[in-house]
């Protein structure tokens, strides 16, 4: 969905810091500990917070400031104020400061934190403070399906490294291997605060509830893709570091790809599809520094890449796609590339839903996807014979039919064989942020519908066999599945509006 209300005010939005009274009182205190952590090289730790006030009440908050030598001097003016509110420093309520607790830090400060792998061969960063040192590493000639331990490091100027702890993980199966392939796909995620206080822009309710459901399967996936809307960090950077140290347990050991969002991306006149003010003026900055994608051109996020038996064509739905663009003609070459006898399980993804959606907000757009959507791209699914498309945006579950310009062109539900004669479209936005309703419209080809938060599972078992499992969050277990069995010859196949004998690749 497109966020909150633009009328509702966040939290702490409500909050001048630079405005903020003195009015320490004798008998406040607050006191943090311990005083120093990481001491046996952890990334993140528990502060306990010990809060004393005699006059308690509802309006009373803690700030939690990092670093912790925040200056309101830092603030921008408010005459000159130039981005979107909410502002932390430029909104309403002036405070009045009644204590202040003793500065905490980590014994290692320096030490390099969250990593963040990601599949492919080898483009920096803005916010409301100092990101420090973004570190961007390759991992040259490893053996396919080999384990790996790892660390990072960084060297101070007097040449000393600080290490961080040492990882794991396996690499990839080689192009077109047969084996046992997992695929985790969902959007929307957002973050949370582990202890449940309040936060800035704290609308993803679900979020820890995905990232924790995920963390207890890690044996159970291969790599996972994230198709846009990630820490909705909306111009605060805290907010990331934040995000990246929530999924640290997935991303540090799986390869986990990202897609651009509305949320990263979209801002006026920054040379996006769209001009809502939805990345609080990130113009996805922070989003194509913090994760790297193998992209041509890393500030227009589409880019394909390859697992074992699966081609991945993820579009930047926050880019022009409609035919004639540059990313129209990308994504032909990306679905034309493959070749099906090595790689039968083609994926087309992208964060705003191109093909086919019964949200509510959408229904009342008068549309059932995004405005040209499927429009200009179901010829090239059509063409070259897309098995599932998934999008993310709109906060919840549908799977629709195997569809072909608005008609379902067969009429299984939960085992599809032989030609490819349509596209599966999946919406599996719920990962995490503010559900989306439905529309009371019935559309006939919409076989499955979820208000709740969830994520799809893609295991291929070889080249001829794919299982589709949608499943919820909380649980963990499935609520919507289907199988595809076939052979590479049947997605050769001549089909209505497709019948070039083979793909380019082969």
């Amino acid at each position: 969905d497109h966020g909150p209300n633009p009328t509702d005010e966040q939290p702490l939005s409500k909050i001048a810091i630079h405005k903020a009274s003195f009015a320490l009182h004798e008998s406040a205190s607050v006191q943090a500990a311990p005083l120093l952590l990481g001491l046996k090289g952890e990334d993140t730790a528990w502060v306990n917070v010990e809060l004393k006030y005699p006059e308690p009440s509802e309006n009373d908050w803690v700030g939690v400031f990092s670093p912790a030598k925040f200056n309101a001097s830092d603030c921008y003016d408010e005459s000159g104020k130039s981005h979107e509110a909410p502002c932390i420093c430029t909104a309403p309520i002036k405070p009045k400061l009644v204590a202040v607790s003793n500065p905490i830090s980590f014994a290692n400060p320096k030490a390099p934190v969250y990593p963040r792998l990601a599949h492919g061969p080898p483009a920096r960063t803005v916010g409301w403070r100092d990101p420090g040192f973004i570190h961007t590493s390759f991992l040259k000639e490893l053996w396919p399906n080999t384990m790996y331990n790892y660390r990072m490091g960084h060297m101070l100027l007097n040449g000393t490294i600080i290490w961080s702890k040492m990882y794991s993980f396996k690499s990839s199966p080689y192009p077109g291997q047969n084996s046992l392939q997992r695929v985790i796909i969902f959007g929307d995620m957002g973050k949370a605060e582990r202890d449940g206080s309040n936060e800035y822009a704290c609308y993803q309710p679900g979020s820890l509830i995905t990232t924790d459901q995920l963390i207890s399967d890690l044996d159970n996936y291969d790599i996972v893709f994230h198709i846009g809307d990630m820490p909705y960090a909306n111009g605060y950077l805290s907010q990331w570091d934040q995000f990246t140290a929530q999924v640290e347990p997935i991303a540090s050991i799986k390869p986990y790809m990202v897609a651009s969002g509305n949320h990263e991306r979209s801002w006026p006149n920054s040379g996006g599809f769209y001009a809502t003010k939805d990345s609080g003026g990130e113009c996805g900055v922070p989003a194509e520094t913090m994760y790297y994608v193998p992209a041509e051109n890393r500030a227009k996020f589409w880019y394909s890449t390859d697992y074992g038996m699966f081609h991945f064509c993820i579009a930047d739905s926050e880019h022009d796609w409609r035919e004639g663009s540059e990313q129209y003609a990308w994504i032909e070459k990306c679905l034309a590339s493959v070749d099906r006898k090595k790689q039968p399980w083609l994926i087309f993804s992208a964060h705003r839903v191109l093909g086919y959606s019964s949200n509510s907000w959408y229904a009342m757009e008068g549309s059932f996807e995004e405005p040209m959507g499927r429009e200009h791209l179901q010829k090239l699914w059509q063409k070259y014979k897309v098995d599932i498309a998934f999008y993310g945006h709109v906060h919840n579950y549908e799977r629709t039919c195997p569809i072909y310009q608005n008609q379902c062109v067969n009429t299984e539900r939960d085992s599809y064989s032989g030609t490819v004669n349509g596209t599966i479209h999946v919406v599996v936005g719920g990962g995490g942020s503010h559900l989306s309703d439905f529309t009371e419209i019935n559309t006939v080809w919409s076989l499955y519908k979820d208000h709740d938060w969830g994520f799809v599972k893609l295991t291929a078992f070889n080249h001829s066999s794919l299982l589709f499992e949608y499943k919820k969050s909380r649980d963990g277990l499935v609520y919507d599945s289907f199988t595809i069995s076939r052979d590479y010859r049947d997605v050769l196949a001549c089909v209505h509006d497709g019948c070039e004998p083979t793909t380019l690749a082969s």
